[in-house]
């Protein structure tokens, strides 16, 4: 185990961030100039979050882990399902949990689990723990043994104007293929062999009529996990696979997928330079995305998911249109593929910047044919008329040019979002860990060493 060592408290104008353990790297440098540790999770000591007592979610508007007509029981899915999808949404109750940790509590884990019998108890255990891996290092174990549960970490404010926040990966086990596998260790894609595991309730399209708990999509094919991903609202928790889709402002995550919808996409071999089918790889990819706040996408995900803008070391793309030689590519352009057999005695790192002028994504670690390399790329807020959706923290930052009306279609009739994106409103920034989703993913993670970093003087 690491030895105890002794802190100091830096803070940001008058609010106090958190302890920066002595000893450690107290400033890097980056393109934005010189960034100064504020504040850094170690997990050298014990997590309480497993013991906390879990909370029934109320629903609705006094909810606290309310957000908006996008929320799990939100206006939106009333207005395009009808009753259906009240009928459905009270087969079942959500229990959560919210637990500050890490000193002066600057850290949140946020845990919740379907009770899909309605018998008071949520029906899965997932947590945040400590756990030792083999040389001794203590890091938080994310265990999610069920897909209808999900487990994040995140702020428990909003992050600053100017920020560098990164995290270390010491292990994942969200499926993705081992050995040229998706079959191993008993399951499937990361996902134990029981029936039944769907989208339930929610879906983009609203509840889909005629259709049973166990009729809805199978999930199993579609695995993954949030690296480090910007989120446009102060408290994310993990909630029905399609809000978060219409809160992203920049993304890291992994998306394991042979789905046949994903049959054209590509990777990025950071070494060559050049792009090959997804299908040839290991699925076990990083997308690096900046959501676009002026496109959407219409037909697959409701006017409720943004397109993306995607830059790798094989070039840019936007996933809206056909890429690569002859055009023979189209959607995820995956950045680069982890090889998750190396860890824990190998490492990611996953780091967000905001500067003043746009955002940076960087992951470094021994990627697959590139070995270890630290990949990098910049959006401006922005940039050749294309922005990042709510970019924009303050009033102040935005003048309402990307406002539109989105309409978004089920069933049983249609919501509109009279503004998307008004002037005069503003999104604070929240990272967020882990898993979102209430009805997707299944499996476990090792974290370490979650840092944030301010601007040095000069």
């Amino acid at each position: 185990m690491r030895r105890s060592r002794k802190v100091a408290i830096a803070a940001v104008g008058a609010t106090v961030l958190a302890a920066v353990p002595a000893g450690r790297p107290a400033a890097v440098s980056g393109a934005a100039g010189r960034w100064v540790l504020v504040a850094h999770e170690g997990f050298d000591r014990p997590l309480r979050v497993d013991r906390a007592p879990w909370r029934l979610d109320p629903q609705g508007p006094r909810s606290p882990w309310h957000v908006d007509a996008f929320d799990d029981d939100g206006e939106a899915w009333k207005k395009i399902s009808g009753s259906e999808f009240e009928r459905r949404l009270s087969t079942l109750n959500v229990f959560r949990k919210r637990v500050e940790f890490g000193r002066q509590g600057w850290l949140t884990a946020e845990i919740a689990a379907v009770d899909k019998d309605r018998d008071g108890r949520p029906d899965s255990r997932p947590g945040l723990s400590n756990e030792a891996l083999p040389d001794g290092q203590r890091v938080a174990h994310i265990s999610e043994p069920s897909w209808d549960a999900g487990v994040l970490i995140r702020p428990t404010r909003p992050l600053p104007p100017r920020y560098r926040v990164e995290m270390t990966l010491r292990g994942i086990d969200f499926g993705g293929e081992r050995g040229g596998r998706f079959d191993y260790g008993g399951r499937h894609n990361g996902y134990t062999a029981e029936p039944c595991k769907t989208r339930y309730p929610w879906t983009f399209q609203g509840a889909l009529p005629g259709k049973t708990r166990c009729d809805y999509p199978d999930v199993t094919r579609e695995n993954g996990f949030y690296y480090l991903t910007i989120l446009d609202y102060a408290t994310p928790a993990p909630h029905g696979n399609p809000g978060i889709h219409y809160r992203r402002k920049v993304i890291m995550d992994g998306y394991y997928s042979d789905d046949d919808r994903w049959k054209n996409a590509g990777t990025c071999n950071p070494r060559t330079g050049q792009i090959y089918r997804t299908f040839d790889g290991t699925f076990n990819g990083v997308n690096a995305l900046f959501a676009r706040g002026d496109k959407f996408r219409e037909a697959a995900n409701n006017n409720v998911s943004n397109e993306y803008y995607i830059k790798t070391a094989c070039g840019n793309v936007s996933m809206d249109k056909p890429y690569g030689p002859g055009g023979r590519f189209r959607g995820h352009l995956t950045s680069a593929e982890l090889r998750p057999e190396l860890l824990p005695q190998a490492a990611y790192r996953f780091a967000v910047e905001r500067d003043g002028a746009g955002y940076t994504l960087e992951m470094s670690g021994p990627f697959l044919h590139a070995g270890q390399t630290t990949l990098r790329v910049h959006h401006r807020f922005v940039e050749d008329g294309r922005p990042i959706w709510h970019y924009n923290q303050t009033p102040g930052e935005y003048d309402g040019r990307f406002d539109r009306r989105l309409t978004h279609r089920g069933p049983a009739g249609t919501y509109t979002t009279e503004h998307s994106w008004p002037k005069g409103s503003a999104y604070p920034d929240s990272f967020i860990i882990g898993d979102p989703h209430l009805n997707y993913y299944e499996g476990s993670a090792h974290v370490d060493d979650i840092r944030l970093y301010v601007p040095g003087d000069g």
